[in-house]
């Protein structure tokens, strides 16, 4: 037996990307205005089908309305129960779910192929006849009340919430219900609602995994007939972003003891060209475990089990925000900390080494989030949804392999200024 002696010392070799190979959806526009998209590939007889829906124009009056109505689109409709539609679905293994955000509203099924004839009219009845029983509405108001009660006793949540409310103004970005904000719907709205926003007009359908004609026949005569427009058309204009004055939030919590610290401020999205680049600017601060901000607050200075910084993109813009919890009593010193941090990247170049290893992470862990038929098929919402196309992602690889240093260093000093930044402190300070 030979003994093979293991280098500890010595990191693997990097071993560069070459090719992202996404998978492109076949396309395909119904009578009624409703598009499908067809990702194909898979062995097992397995598919998910994701019916979109763009949120209608958030109303300041009645905020919750685009929520509400799609979290209780599975709580009944003119023919079946709550209970039934979930028996229904059970019952042939399928699962499925309904996912509300700032921007799209979603209806998720997965199935066998050879149970969509008995599933998919189950979705069908969903989208054109659910009525929301005026006892399932008082239940989820009082479930949502609850569950809100919870939220507001941690404090990252209290950050959070603040954070985005002086961010983003009196948008769906800015959105904070309060407990008596879930005492303003009314089932008469959430009927208008759903009758103007569940249309075929505002409807794109994506389907994932092992997809032959047959399947595709079967979706399109379910949801290509029987299911028309209403006379108006969804309104999914978005009001103006107008942020808040006041720049920094303290909201003292006398028995804290971990205070939150949640700040950064508007950026730009993903259709800006300097985006990519952008990114790799946020990983080197707070993008991965190796990150700066890590390596001071956590690994060296003690202060959190986690920091980091992250970048959202919006069709109004973006943000970039930096999230923690630390301990009540060192919290205005972590917060000079992330300040020398932000600033360290407008004055100091990026070393050679730190670089090369964000450029790896960031291309693995592009490679490694395309592990199926349904990640592809997320990347592709990703796009289409920003009014992008696929060589938005041949453009990102490239610049996160070839960005410079010196370009990082600009960037840093184009949209990091600090003082700018919404701070918020919930806890001690």
């Amino acid at each position: 037996m030979t003994n093979t002696m293991v280098d500890r010392k010595t990191a693997p070799e990097f071993k560069a990307i070459e090719h992202i190979n996404l998978i492109k959806p076949e396309k395909k526009t119904l009578a009624n205005g409703s598009e499908i998209f067809c990702f194909n590939s898979g062995d097992q007889e397995l598919v998910r089908i994701e019916w979109v829906f763009t949120n209608l124009r958030f109303d300041p009056v009645k905020p919750l309305l685009n929520m509400a109505t799609n979290s209780m689109l599975t709580d009944g409709t003119a023919t079946l129960t709550a209970a039934e539609i979930a028996d229904k679905v059970d019952f042939y293994g399928a699962f499925l779910s309904v996912d509300y955000g700032f921007e799209q509203s979603l209806v998720t099924l997965y199935s066998l192929t050879k149970h969509l004839g008995k599933t998919l009219p189950v979705v069908k009845d969903i989208l054109t006849n659910s009525v929301f029983p005026q006892k399932e509405l008082e239940t989820f108001i009082r479930n949502q009340q609850q569950k809100l009660q919870v939220s507001l006793q941690k404090n990252d949540v209290v950050a959070r919430r603040t954070f985005n409310k002086a961010l983003y103004g009196n948008t769906i970005y800015g959105l904070t219900a309060e407990l008596d904000t879930f005492n303003t719907l009314q089932r008469d709205d959430l009927l208008a609602h759903f009758k103007q926003m569940y249309q075929p007009s505002n409807c794109s359908i994506i389907i994932a995994g092992k997809v032959d004609a047959d399947t595709l026949d079967l979706l399109a005569d379910e949801f290509g007939s029987g299911w028309g427009n209403a006379a108006t058309a969804a309104d999914t204009t978005q009001p103006v972003i107008d942020r808040a004055a006041e720049h920094f939030y303290f909201i003292e919590k006398p028995e804290a003891l971990q205070s939150a610290i949640r700040m950064g401020l508007p950026l730009i999205n993903r259709e800006h060209p300097d985006f990519p680049a952008v990114q790799v600017l946020n990983t080197v601060l707070g993008g991965y475990f190796g990150s700066r901000l890590m390596n001071n607050i956590r690994e060296d200075k003690g202060y959190t089990y986690g920091i980091g910084s992250g970048i959202t993109s919006h069709k109004q813009g973006g943000a970039l925000f930096i999230a923690t919890e630390v301990g009540a009593d060192v919290c205005k010193a972590a917060t000079i900390e992330i300040e020398k941090e932000v600033n360290r990247l407008k004055t100091d170049l990026v070393p050679d080494e730190e670089l090369s290893l964000v450029r790896n992470y960031m291309l693995g862990s592009l490679l490694g989030s395309l592990e199926n038929v349904f990640s592809h098929a997320d990347k592709f919402k990703n796009l289409y949804f920003s009014g992008m196309d696929y060589a938005y992602y041949d453009r990102y690889a490239q610049v996160v392999k070839t960005v410079t240093a010196d370009e990082l260093l600009k960037l840093a000093n184009r949209y990091l200024d600090f003082d700018q930044f919404y701070k918020v402190i919930v806890g001690k300070y």
